[in-house]
């Protein structure tokens, strides 16, 4: 076999494994976004939580989030985000700054950065139900 024909084969099977990889890339991101989209968040009663820090993580490929709950007083007083991996998701973080106001997880989310907006409620949600 001619040396051509052997770079040949070898780029077109490079480029088809690379082809391959991202398809099964974007196949998982859409199947985890999609499981995202139908997660229903339910709110806590936060009238059942003692005094104390609550740590909480939620992952929904490609975000990831970890948080650290502060109640008082039956309130929550601090939401600190500890880790949050996320492509442009950075803006949602503004979300906690509602759940203190509202005191509640029942907020809405942060248009353009939805999903992380909701990995963070779910975030807070685990934190607060652990």
């Amino acid at each position: 076999m001619k040396k051509k024909t052997k770079v040949f084969i070898i780029i077109l099977f490079i480029l088809l494994v690379i082809g391959g990889g991202a398809t099964y890339f974007v196949k998982m991101t859409e199947k985890s976004l999609a499981e995202l989209s139908s997660t229903e968040i339910v709110d806590v009663d936060l009238t059942t939580l003692d005094d104390g820090t609550y740590l909480g993580s939620y992952k929904a490929f490609p975000v990831s989030v970890e948080v650290e709950v502060t109640v008082l007083n039956h309130e929550i007083t601090e939401i600190v985000i500890l880790k949050h991996d996320s492509g442009q998701g950075e803006p949602a973080e503004v979300i906690i700054l509602d759940v203190i106001e509202m005191q509640s997880l029942n907020v809405d989310l942060v248009s353009g950065a939805t999903y992380s907006s909701k990995v963070i409620l779910l975030a807070i949600h685990d934190a607060l139900m652990s």
